[in-house]
């Protein structure tokens, strides 16, 4: 470090100090004051129920036995998806879940920061600088009801992080996605030509990441899968902060001997809120 930034840190430490005095740095689930930004608190930390080994090799869904690295689920066994992967840091449920609607719908931008190292730690050989970051789109309407798209936040967080470059408009939503409940023939046909390519010349080529929020069904980043590759991606893999587990998935043991099972009406509530 040069004397010149030596000097700067220890000049604004004691403004830091006033800032964390003020406004101390809170979990980003129950609120209650921690040791430092972007941490949970050790009750949300051991509540979080990490998606690991054993699951899909291309979906990443949580399998209840280990059948090897290359063990694929039925679902991707019948209807292969157009991405190459798909992975998620979390289980969408307890402290994850609140993240995602403190993030979504608190207006808690921030939060993509907290996002964006589980990211690259879910991502499946890490994440290269010819890598492109891509996230799904929200439709104008839904852009201009919330005021930002929380998975182009969270692209460019994690493209800062593992130096990759971002295209933060690189698809575009042109038809809105019907809310409420559906069961996943419903949200395929929801988003069946939802989404498009807006500079073919950018993807194609390229090894897309595309990411966002939450994964339920599919649907959504499958249909977005799609477009890219009729563009010319040459791979796609997917990244979401978390994911919906159907109740008979077993991550059980994954973190604090939580079950990861649980209603299936807390993943219609991802689809109520807007994708899936």
């Amino acid at each position: 470090m040069s004397n010149g930034k030596r000097a700067a840190t220890v000049l604004f430490m004691p403004l830091r100090q006033l800032f964390d005095l003020v406004l101390p740095p809170r979990c980003p689930s129950c609120r209650v004051i921690v040791d430092g930004d972007d941490r949970f608190c050790s009750a949300c930390y051991a509540a979080l129920q990490f998606i690991s080994a054993p699951l899909c090799a291309c979906c990443g869904i949580p399998l209840v036995h280990d059948g090897g690295p290359d063990t694929l689920c039925g679902g991707c066994l019948a209807e292969p998806p157009n991405y190459a992967t798909a992975r998620a840091a979390f289980v969408y449920a307890g402290p994850a879940r609140s993240v995602v609607l403190s993030f979504k719908h608190g207006d808690r931008q921030h939060l993509a920061r907290l996002m964006a190292p589980h990211l690259l730690r879910a991502s499946v050989g890490g994440i290269t600088a010819d890598s492109l970051v891509v996230p799904v789109p929200l439709h104008r309407w839904r852009l201009w009801e919330r005021g930002f798209n929380q998975a182009a936040l969270m692209a460019t967080q994690l493209a800062r992080l593992s130096g990759a470059k971002t295209c933060l408009d690189a698809m575009q939503r042109v038809k809105p996605s019907r809310k409420g409940p559906m069961d996943r023939a419903a949200r395929r046909k929801n988003v069946a030509g939802a989404f498009r390519v807006r500079d073919k010349s950018v993807i194609a080529g390229r090894h897309i990441l595309l990411i966002d929020d939450v994964m339920t069904s599919g649907a959504t980043v499958a249909a977005c899968a799609r477009a890219l590759k009729r563009a010319g991606a040459t791979r796609v893999d997917v990244l979401t902060w978390a994911r919906a587990v159907r109740v008979g998935d077993d991550v059980s043991g994954r973190n604090a001997g939580r079950s990861a099972t649980h209603d299936s009406r807390e993943a219609d509530e991802k689809d109520s809120y807007g994708q899936g």
